[in-house]
């Protein structure tokens, strides 16, 4: 944790009063067998869609994995185009390339980050297979009228839900209400498996068994290949520490929500903004955004913060268009000026479950510090 007053990440604290349990379970599973595609890999599917609402889920190695498949399963390649946001994660682009498809980026908002479905419909073409709408820093976006937008056009929507477990987009569970919710469990996730994990939500039955098929080799029986798969399993271990923390999720995201609450309380004052939070549910702040007014500003905050012992970190310094292992001609297709500006102006505070008073504390006061000002 780099030695950090307040670090990004405690990890300790995710298996408080329950680890003797878990390494019992854990050393049992190592003597047992059955590391690939165990009963708990089953059991977490069974348990995550019931907490989603969704009919199924199929555990994947990774939230990357998830979007590379569920792209696959329904069929998008070669001469496709799929439509995104421009400020996301990597993966969220890269999974539309790996296909061979062409990545098509749509500018986000200027309150909460997310991409501007005003700006959508000028994105879409005749060769657009399909929109992956994106739950940027734990904030659901607007299913329901991405459905409506999708539907109207003719393409398949999909979720990339990684970093948002447990939102809601107009009371409905993200992930749900699409043709299929990508998520991640890397550690750094608000549900954190101990190492890379993912899974697929869906409803449809013959979309989820093609997706089984083709995170294990595309193989229905041992030796029988119908189609051309992947080893994409989500791991026994991984599955066993996931179902471990589920019970605690909404807690969890509760106690973030909460944190958030006080920074904009104890930060308003200042020359700041922030990532707009929506109705109660919409929002379970796996980052905490903060922006400046300028690059200028961002940077200076972001040293004054690191030397200070707070784990800020900058999420995400460049735009997907701008990404060399994505350009293109189609990248700079719609100027996307807000997702740049973003790129300048953010920051992220920390935002773990078990940040305490003394460490929210010191976090605002730094903040406040660097603006020549006291925390409210």
């Amino acid at each position: 944790m780099g030695g950090f007053t307040v670090p990004k990440y405690r990890y300790p604290a995710q298996f408080a009063g329950g680890e003797r349990e878990l390494l019992g379970r854990i050393e049992e599973l190592l003597l047992r067998g059955g590391y690939v595609l165990g009963e708990e890999v089953a059991a977490f599917e069974e348990r995550l869609a019931a907490y989603l609402g969704a009919a199924r889920t199929i555990g994947v190695n990774s939230g990357t994995d998830a979007l590379i498949l569920t792209l696959d399963a329904l069929g998008v390649g070669p001469g496709d185009e799929v439509v995104t946001v421009a400020n996301s994660f990597h993966a969220t682009a890269q999974a539309i390339a790996r296909r061979g498809a062409t990545p098509v980026y749509v500018d986000c908002r200027e309150d909460d980050f997310l991409m501007d479905l005003d700006r959508l419909p000028d994105a879409l073409t005749e060769r657009t297979r399909a929109l992956i709408l994106v739950h940027m820093f734990g904030k659901a976006a607007d299913v329901p009228r991405a459905l409506r937008l999708a539907h109207d056009a003719g393409v398949t929507l999909v979720e990339d839900c990684a970093q948002a477990i447990g939102a809601r987009s107009h009371g409905v569970r993200v992930g749900t209400a699409s043709a299929a919710g990508c998520w991640s469990f890397a550690p750094s996730k608000n549900l954190a498996a101990a190492g890379d994990a993912g899974a697929i939500s869906v409803q449809d039955a013959g979309l989820a068994e093609r997706l089984r098929l083709l995170r294990h080799f595309g193989q229905p029986r041992q030796n029988e290949h119908e189609i051309l798969g992947y080893n994409s399993r989500l791991d026994t271990l991984q599955a066993l520490i996931l179902l471990h923390k589920l019970d605690r999720l909404d807690t969890w995201n509760g106690r973030r929500a909460e944190l958030a609450a006080t920074y904009r309380e104890r930060l308003g004052h200042l020359p700041l903004r922030f990532q707009r939070p929506g109705e109660d549910g919409e929002h379970v702040y796996h980052l905490f955004q903060v922006r400046t007014e300028s690059e200028t500003v961002r940077d200076g905050l972001l040293a004054h913060l690191i030397a200070s012992g707070v784990d800020a970190v900058v999420r995400y310094p460049v735009p997907l268009p701008h990404q060399p292992a994505l350009a293109g001609p189609a990248a700079g297709r719609h100027p996307c000026p807000v997702a740049e500006e973003l790129a300048r102006q953010t920051l992220c505070l920390p935002i773990r479950p078990d940040l305490s008073a003394a460490e929210i504390g010191h976090v605002c006061d730094a903040v406040a510090g660097w603006f020549g000002a006291e925390a409210a």
